[in-house]
C-alpha cells in the first residue's frame, strides 16, 4: 500500500513539474523582446510550435481579421506539375464540424501560416516607426529568419503528406507553397453579393522533397 501510495505521489510531482514547466515556456513566449529572449526564445518555439503556440491576435488593439492558409503544389518525377490543392480548409470544416472535440491537426497548419506571415509585434511597430521617420529600417532578426524558416519547412512537409492520391504517378520530386491572407469585405457590405474583399498571395520558392524528409 505504501509503495502504490508512494509511486502515486512521485506520479504527481513529475506531471505538476511538467506542467510547470509547460507555462514558464508558454509565458516566456510572450514576455516583452529583450536579450534573453533572443537568446533562448528558438529553444522554447521549438517545444510550443506547432501545437502549443501562443499569441495575442483575437485581442485588441490589433485582433487577427483576415482568412490565412496554404495552398501547395508538386513536381512530380517526370516534371509535370500538379494544381494548386487546399490544405487548409479541410482542416478548419473538421474542426468547424465538431465544436465539442475538435481536432487540433489545423494547428499545424494556421500556426505555422501565422508565424511565416506575422512579424514580432514589437519589431514590426519598431519598422513601421522608422518607415514614417523615412529612415532604414531594421532588418529580419536571425531569431525572425529562424522562426520563419522552420514554419516553412513545417508547412512544406505537412503539404506534401497531404498529396492526393494519383497527382503524381511516381514519388514527387518537389513541392511549392503558396500563402494567402483575404481580407473580407467591410461589414457595411457584407449583404452586398459583389463584395468580395482582397486576396494577397505569395508563391515561395520550390523545396526538393528530399530536403523536407
Amino acid at each position: 500500500m505504501r509503495v502504490r501510495l508512494a509511486a502515486g505521489r512521485a506520479v504527481l510531482l513529475v506531471g505538476a513539474a511538467l506542467l510547470g514547466l509547460h507555462f514558464t515556456a508558454a509565458l516566456f513566449s510572450q514576455m516583452p523582446l529583450s536579450p534573453l529572449k533572443l537568446r533562448y526564445y528558438p529553444h522554447v518555439a521549438r517545444y510550443l510550435e506547432p501545437y502549443f503556440a501562443q499569441n495575442w491576435m483575437l485581442f485588441a488593439p490589433d485582433p487577427l481579421s483576415d482568412d490565412r492558409g496554404i495552398l501547395v503544389r508538386a513536381r512530380c518525377a517526370d516534371q509535370t506539375v500538379t494544381a494548386f490543392y487546399d490544405v487548409t480548409s479541410p482542416l478548419v470544416n473538421r474542426v468547424q464540424h465538431n465544436r465539442f472535440f475538435p481536432s487540433r491537426m489545423s494547428r499545424l497548419v494556421t500556426s505555422n501560416a501565422v508565424q511565416l506571415a506575422a512579424p514580432d509585434p514589437v519589431l514590426a511597430r519598431l519598422r513601421e516607426a522608422e518607415k514614417t521617420k523615412d529612415r532604414p529600417q531594421l532588418p529580419l532578426l536571425p531569431q525572425e529568419k529562424t522562426t520563419q524558416e522552420e514554419a516553412r519547412r513545417a508547412l512544406e512537409r505537412y503539404g506534401l503528406s497531404q498529396l492526393p492520391a494519383g497527382a503524381c504517378a511516381g514519388r514527387p520530386d518537389s513541392v511549392q507553397l503558396r500563402m494567402y491572407v483575404h481580407q473580407p469585405p467591410p461589414w457595411s457590405q457584407r449583404k452586398d453579393p459583389s463584395a468580395q474583399g482582397v486576396t494577397d498571395a505569395h508563391d515561395y520558392d520550390w523545396t526538393k522533397a528530399e530536403d523536407l524528409r
